[in-house]
């Protein structure tokens, strides 16, 4: 059953997740930031309070007395108020830890009353509570929670003398409830973490690039610039002196170091805005963990191919960023995505070849669009080509971008 978001602690990250088209997703443990938000999990939480009929019938059997029934809708009323105001509080960071025990306690007291006072049809309240306990209370306290609401229930049953049926149908419900949204609070909770380590991860290659960057700057400048001020010198001494040949053959000692230099700067920058596969990995695991798809990705991608250029090897990262940019563009309902390294023998030589595949609707009746169409010039400019169209069965979209290996020991 849909339930509120679990508390925020310091051991668990506490926010939602914004979806790929900017809008809040509303899962289980994610807290809600707009009032359309917590409507919508408001509504699904009282979906599934319609569990809560079985009191309903019973009031509706005319078997207790006015007084009684009356008394009844009012508990239920308040204990599914109660439950839902869990939902409200866990979304306002005013009230503490705390006073999110508060309604726990009430809805369990609303629990055992109503069992004792009005019948076992009422022991379905525990299961409710038992789920609250999951989600409220921090860490291994909420697997304690969940016993100790079972057990109370458990108590309240045997005092009743409810029927063995009714013990079991409510009773397994009332744990395994607990213990599997318990388990759906950690499996959110590790998704944030693991989406928060992995954009890290993309966060240190970009800056390992930008050191890389640095480094070579350092050098390159460095050593030309210490050169160029060397030669201005004894240029000017040179001038002094009155010996203009060798003064000039100086000044272009200069220029050629610049031009040098300027080459020298280019070719880095250059690297540096190539993309390069283990960062264009690491960004493709954010862009389809934001759009919930799983990747499955060829650890090989994130080490160095032997005949792989630094040309081809990143219009390879190039069509890796197409194809995940493809994917959470055109992918609507793809739940999984794979990308695979390889070589091949083709008939015109030895090639690398990077395949990316989708389980999503597959390819429209469309031409392809620009970046398609942008990825297969950059892949013909270095004597690659590339090869889209639907996956196995039909199903999903698949893109292999191939670019030659340069002939090697591992070529031969």
């Amino acid at each position: 059953m849909q339930t509120p978001a679990p508390a925020r602690h310091p051991d668990q990250p506490g926010s939602g997740e914004a979806g790929p088209d900017g809008r809040w997703t509303t899962y289980p443990g994610a807290s809600v930031a707009t009032r359309r938000q917590l409507l919508v999990k408001l509504t699904w939480t009282a979906i599934w309070a319609l569990y809560l009929a079985y009191p309903v019938q019973d009031l509706a059997t005319g078997q207790h007395t006015v007084a009684a029934t009356v008394a009844g809708g009012g508990a239920l009323a308040l204990f599914l108020g109660v439950y839902l105001t869990v939902v409200v509080m866990r979304n306002r960071p005013v009230f503490g830890e705390a006073a999110e025990r508060v309604p726990l306690g009430l809805m369990l007291v609303i629990a055992i009353t109503t069992s004792f006072t009005l019948g076992e049809s009422w022991l379905t309240l525990f299961t409710y509570t038992s789920v609250c306990a999951s989600v409220v209370l921090p860490g291994r306290r909420a697997i304690g929670g969940i016993l100790g609401v079972t057990a109370v229930f458990v108590l309240v049953g045997l005092a009743i003398r409810a029927d063995a049926g009714t013990m079991v149908s409510i009773g397994l419900p009332c744990l395994l409830a607990g213990v599997a949204m318990y388990s759906m609070q950690k499996l959110v909770a590790t998704m944030r973490e693991l989406k928060e380590a992995r954009a890290a991860v993309a966060h240190l290659a970009a800056s390992e690039e930008r050191l890389r960057l640095a480094r070579d700057l350092h050098d390159l400048l460095g050593h030309s610039l210490s050169l160029i001020a060397i030669k201005g010198e004894l240029a000017g001494r040179l001038m002094d002196a009155g010996k203009g040949p060798e003064a000039r053959a100086q000044v272009a000692d200069i220029e050629q170091v610049a031009r040098q230099s300027l080459t020298d700067v280019r070719e880095a920058v250059t690297g540096f805005r190539r993309p390069t596969l283990p960062v264009e990995l690491a960004a493709a695991r954010t862009a389809l963990a934001a759009s919930q798809i799983q990747l499955d990705a060829d650890p090989r991608l994130a080490e160095e191919r032997p005949g792989l250029g630094a040309e081809e090897s990143g219009v390879l990262a190039w069509a890796l960023r197409e194809a995940v940019t493809n994917v959470v563009r055109h992918g609507a309902g793809a739940t999984r995505c794979t990308v695979h390294l390889d070589e091949t023998w083709e008939e015109d030589g030895h090639y690398a070849v990077l395949e990316v595949v989708d389980n999503g609707p597959g390819p429209g009746k469309s031409a392809a669009g620009n970046g398609l169409s942008g990825l297969g010039e950059r892949l013909e400019q270095v004597g690659g080509r590339l090869l889209t169209g639907p996956a196995d069965r039909g199903r999903g979209f698949r893109l292999r971008a191939l670019v030659p290996l340069l002939p090697g020991p591992s070529g031969q």
